[in-house]
């Protein structure tokens, strides 16, 4: 017979609360450090994410001020109606310009940001114009050197042989059959005037920086110079989110006579036909900002570009701008259909 031993107390399974506390102690101390360097690998990646977002939405945005730009003037580059305001049949004027910075009429942007209107067409005919051999003051109908080069739905304007001051035309329509016909009668004679064919599709474009996005309005479609439609996005387009800064100037041809090389860069606005001519180029800036806002303050000071002296970046329009990291994009556009024309020999 084998006597009953009984386990001694001490050799019980568990543990006790001490050692419970010190491991969830352990556990405390691990899962904060864990979520500490989760906060910094995310806060790093949203910063490189945004970073890339700004790059591309920067790059996407130049490149379609480019675009139009490149454009700017195409069928309204004649000294004849550089500067003249063309007004549609249903009201809305737009200033006959290739590239007008700040145009009058347009409501402005977000602080600090420059407006840009851009304008040309598509049409096939001369950019010179076709001359108006015969038209009676009031009559729909005209006779023009080139009819061929017309056909039915241009968009066209006619300008009488001496140029009006102040020069306000109007943009019509043509008919064409056995005769070129107008929906709008001038109502001066056009004969010995030009008239201009912008095509069936004229480009009337104004772009703005409106509530921290680059905004685009079409003149076709709206009436840009509304000031109370600023916030419509059926207007004003949104087509590149987060670009919040817009600053642009002319290259100007200061030399008497010109010789088609920009000198001064400014936002000095042409007045006459000759002063658009001299202006030969467009130096543009655009900033993008990362979506990302930062508790800190990572943007010490606002970003620099080539046209400081007379049309700095400000970016204090927003009170936590500097808790935002930004990409600046900035080009010469040559304003080709101008310098296509050559150098005016009365300018």
């Amino acid at each position: 017979m084998f006597p009953n031993f009984r386990r001694p107390a001490r050799f019980s399974a568990g543990f006790s609360l001490i050692e419970i506390l010190v491991g969830v102690g352990i556990g405390m101390i691990g899962i904060v450090v864990i979520m500490q360097v989760f906060t910094l690998s995310e806060g790093q990646r949203r910063s490189t994410s945004g970073a890339d977002d700004a790059t591309s939405t920067g790059a996407i945005a130049l490149h379609t001020l480019q675009r139009d730009i490149r454009q700017g003037g195409y069928g309204i580059a004649s000294t004849g109606l550089l500067g003249c305001n063309l007004t549609f049949p249903a009201g809305s004027t737009v200033l006959a310009a290739p590239v007008a910075i700040n145009p009058p009429g347009i409501p402005a942007g977000d602080a600090n940001t420059d407006v840009i209107a851009v304008v040309y067409g598509n049409a096939n005919s001369a950019a010179e114009g076709d001359r108006v051999t015969s038209h009676i003051a009031g009559s729909t109908t005209m006779q023009v050197q080139t009819q061929t080069n017309f056909i039915t739905s241009d968009w066209v304007v006619a300008e009488p042989q001496t140029r009006p001051v102040p020069c306000n035309l109007t943009m019509t329509q043509t008919i064409v059959g056995g005769t070129l016909s107008v929906t709008t009668a001038p109502a001066a004679s056009m004969t010995g005037g030009m008239l201009y064919n912008l095509g069936q599709a004229p480009r009337l474009l104004v772009y703005a920086i409106r509530n921290g996005n680059l905004t685009q309005c079409d003149f076709r479609v709206n009436n840009c110079a509304a000031a109370g439609s600023t916030g419509n996005t059926a207007v004003w387009s949104p087509i590149a989110e987060n670009v919040v800064m817009l600053r642009a100037q002319y290259g100007r041809d200061a030399t008497v006579p010109m010789d088609g090389v920009a000198d001064v860069w400014d936002q000095t606005a042409p007045i006459t036909a000759c002063d658009w001519a001299r202006a030969s180029a467009v130096r543009l800036a655009l900033v993008a900002r990362n979506s990302q806002y930062d508790k800190d303050m990572v943007t010490a000071a606002a970003p620099g570009w080539a046209g400081d002296a007379g049309a700095a970046i400000d970016l204090s329009g927003n009170g936590e701008w500097q808790h935002y990291r930004y990409k600046t994009f900035q080009t010469v556009i040559p304003i080709r259909n101008v310098a296509w024309m050559g150098v005016p020999s009365t300018c």
